[in-house]
């Protein structure tokens, strides 16, 4: 099982940032997927969800209306369209395979990528 984020960076408060996590190794149809992000000195956050179909998704409040989770599962990749940025955005953002048997517990991680919101 491999899960490879990408499209971190550095952006401009209120600027838009889309990361994408390519996934191997398993049925990537057969599972839902998570982003996790951490920021600096703090644990990590649950930020948004998808089930494994792609057609219901869920969101923490923290994001609500500003962030869009997708999961493509023809090209095995789920995305994570981020906007209205904030600086208390910032974190390493990871995805995660839920595990089949239990909700929100997370079997697989990838090795994130960093999001840096400031002017």
């Amino acid at each position: 099982v491999q899960l490879v984020e990408s499209g971190g960076g550095l952006v401009q408060p209120g600027g838009s940032l889309k990361l994408s996590c390519a996934a191997s190794g398993f049925t990537f149809s057969n599972y839902d997927m998570s982003w996790v992000r951490q920021a600096p000195g703090k644990g990590p956050e649950w930020v948004s969800g998808v089930n494994s179909g792609g057609g219901s998704t869920y969101y923490a409040d923290s994001v609500k209306g500003r962030f869009a989770i997708s999961k493509d599962n023809a090209k095995n990749t789920l995305y994570l369209q981020m906007n209205s940025l904030k600086p208390e955005d910032t974190a390493l953002y990871y995805c995660a395979r839920e595990d089949l048997r239990i909700s929100f517990v997370y079997d697989y991680w990838g090795q994130g990528t960093q999001v840096t919101v400031s002017s």
